[in-house]
């Protein structure tokens, strides 16, 4: 499974929450029961310093999750370009990343 390429924005400041639902290669939704999901914002590929995700599993069974962060959070974010991903990791601890992109922080007035 190769992970799907999907850009996102965040506006500074405010809370952010984004769905997706995770598919197997023939489209049907993967069934998510007993995985674990990671997904960081990076400024680069390489940054050793990161915001985490927060991670909800909306409906294991029919693979929809939830990535959110807070106000409080993205109100540190700087404005500008930044990178994530999403890997899952199976119940036999294989991790594979399924969604990956830049995230454009949008400043804003009221921060």
């Amino acid at each position: 499974m190769s992970a799907i390429p999907l850009n996102l924005t965040i506006e500074q400041g405010t809370d952010f929450e984004v769905t997706f639902t995770v598919r197997n290669r023939d489209n049907t939704p993967l069934n998510l029961l007993s995985y674990n999901v990671l997904s960081y914002l990076r400024k680069h590929y390489s940054s050793s310093v990161y915001k985490q995700f927060t991670v909800n599993f909306l409906d294991r069974v029919n693979g929809k999750i939830s990535l959110s962060m807070p106000d409080n959070i993205t109100s540190t974010l700087k404005e500008g370009r930044y990178v994530y991903d999403v890997v899952l990791i199976s119940p036999n601890d294989k991790r594979t990343r399924v969604i990956q992109g830049m995230v454009i922080v949008s400043p804003g007035v009221v921060v």
